[in-house]
């Protein structure tokens, strides 16, 4: 090779497609739901599970992990969906990751942020 870039170098990946490559890794999974569950934003939550879900095999995949019906899980998992906690452990359990939680501070905009250390 002469060091010259090809057309095929420079394609580049569409967002989501790379987001859902990398959520397949259950560590990176598990941190970016933990940054989304930082926002303090259940619907931007959601949204994470579902990218997650995604991944990991799809809805299909997760029901019969969770013994839950595909339809149950669309409901829960939508824009509008407001899963109960036992639901969220039961989806995230299968995926090794669990619910917790941490000090929170209000932020100038009224949002809650994570508490810094020693602050």
């Amino acid at each position: 090779m002469d060091g010259a870039v090809s057309p095929d170098d420079l394609k580049l990946t569409p967002y989501h497609d790379f987001l859902i490559e990398q959520l397949r890794d259950p560590e990176l999974a598990s941190l970016y739901l933990d940054g989304a569950a930082r926002e303090g934003d259940s619907s931007y939550m959601l949204q994470a599970l579902r990218n997650v879900v995604e991944a990991q095999g799809g809805i299909g995949k997760l029901a019969k992990r969770t013994k839950l019906s595909r339809t149950t899980l669309y409901k829960t998992l939508s824009a509008k969906g407001n899963p109960e906690v036992a639901t969220l452990e039961t989806i995230l359990g299968v995926y090794d990751i669990r619910l917790s939680f941490a000090s929170v501070a209000m932020d100038k905009r009224g949002r809650y942020r994570a508490k810094r250390k020693g602050a």
